[in-house]
């Protein structure tokens, strides 16, 4: 019977300044190089922006139901996720996702990790848009032979303005600014550079060829800008100088201080758009499709977005239909409202999929989702790596014991009150307060 359990004694915290020496290439998985699970292999396409047509999202639905498991695994960088591959299907994968256009350049498939504001122009803000950044910088970023040299976690972020994707930690940020400009700057820089609007995606490959010098000045085979050393470190002030050296004009201007409170994710439910247009915004229980969900979702306008909290926008509807399509995602068991018990839930692979973990934490999270209920999302964990965790916010941690047979709760790293009933404990560990936290 599932527990929570108590918590372990307290470990050394492990120093925070040490440089992070990488001995070993990257191996994140792409969709060329496949991971090896427990329950297959596993493919990780990417989505520039998480801007897909219905066609390259059709091809990628026949890929998941004739070659994996028939599901997609949407990531926190807005990417798609075959699991269940056979060993020998990566060939016919790769000439399924050439001829949906989603490998335009093969080298660099696995660097095209770029996350937008999935509402940029879709909603009443009267923010600028900053879609038509991702094909840009995607563009140059392939064009690019020395951009093939980024790791697989390197991350660029075009935020509109509202600070939803400027929250998550990207190597490299584009945010929109009043007056057709646009500042760009890197991650843990206090300062970065102003530039005009057009000027902008040609802007972020600077800033991204910038930490690959300071990497190999470096030595360390640092994969994101975090992990260089002091010493190596980006400035906003260096940046402006190689910015007007690759001949864009850019002054340096301060970055802007980290709203607080959680990331601006897109709530669930009717967006109204300009000149009568609406558009969806769904999530999927668990960041899991069917391939008939996504054929759903594919079909009602012929685009989607994809966002990095494991959500669906579906953009274009008339304002006079999209009350009724909606309705469709909640029958077709998508999360279409607030109050949704799964909203706020998240969960790595667990088993069968992850040799790694020590418990079927999708399963587990299933079990007692309507019973625990509370105001702080909860993560569930099966081993100590903690995948796709929330960031940017105050989360609960269910981690799964030793012995695949209770979970231990904390907040931040503090543990919580040991409580023999699992969703009496999920219970009180989300409705935490914020004080109870920081103490």
């Amino acid at each position: 019977m599932l527990a929570a359990m108590p918590p372990p004694p307290p470990a050394s915290a492990a120093p925070r300044d040490e440089s992070v020496v990488r001995d070993r290439g990257d191996a994140c998985p792409g969709a060329l190089r496949l991971h090896a699970a427990d329950d297959g292999f596993l493919a990780r396409v990417r989505i520039p922006g998480g801007l897909l047509d219905g066609r390259a999202a059709l091809m990628l639905a026949q890929a998941a139901h004739r070659l994996g498991d028939g599901r997609l695994d949407l990531t926190s960088r807005g990417n798609v996720q075959l699991r269940g591959l056979g060993a020998n299907c990566g060939g016919e994968l790769a000439e399924l996702l050439a001829a949906a256009g989603l490998l335009p350049a093969p080298a660099h498939e696995r660097v095209r990790n770029v996350v937008a504001s999935p509402l940029t122009g879709l909603d009443r803000r009267g923010l600028p848009d900053v879609a038509p950044w991702v094909p840009e910088l995607d563009g140059l970023l392939c064009a690019d032979p020395a951009a093939a040299a980024l790791s697989g976690r390197f991350l660029f972020a075009l935020d509109d303005g509202r600070g939803d994707v400027a929250s998550l930690a990207a190597d490299v940020n584009l945010t929109a600014r009043d007056g057709g400009r646009a500042l760009v700057w890197t991650a843990g820089a206090r300062d970065g550079a102003l530039v005009a609007a057009p000027d902008a995606p040609r802007a972020a490959l600077t800033a991204a060829a910038y930490f690959l010098d300071a990497a190999r000045e470096a030595g360390t085979r640092a994969w994101r800008v975090s992990e260089l050393p002091s010493e190596h470190a980006l400035s906003g002030a260096r940046l402006t100088v190689r910015l007007e050296a690759a001949g864009i004009a850019a002054e340096s201007a301060p970055v802007p201080a980290r709203p607080p409170g959680p990331p601006a994710a897109p709530e669930p439910g009717l967006v109204d758009g300009p000149g009568g247009t609406a558009a969806l915004s769904a999530l999927a229980p668990l960041g899991r499709l069917t391939a008939d969900q996504w054929c759903h979702l594919a079909g009602l306008t012929g685009r989607l977005r994809l966002t990095p909290w494991r959500g669906i926008v579906v953009p274009g509807l008339p304002a006079d239909r999209a009350g009724r399509a909606l309705a469709g995602l909640a029958d077709a068991g998508l999360i279409t409202a607030a109050d949704d018990p799964w909203r706020s839930v998240t969960a790595c692979t667990g088993r069968p999929g992850c040799a790694k973990s020590l418990a079927d934490v999708r399963a587990d999270a299933a079990a007692v989702v309507h019973a625990s209920r509370g105001r702080l999302p909860v993560h569930w964990s099966g081993c100590e790596r903690r995948c796709g965790h929330p960031r940017g916010t105050a989360w609960v941690d269910a981690l799964a014991t030793a012995d695949g047979d209770g979970y231990r709760l904390s907040v931040h790293g503090r543990p919580l009150p040991y409580r023999p009933d699992l969703a009496a404990a999920l219970t009180a560990a989300r409705d935490t307060s914020e004080d109870a936290v920081k103490k």
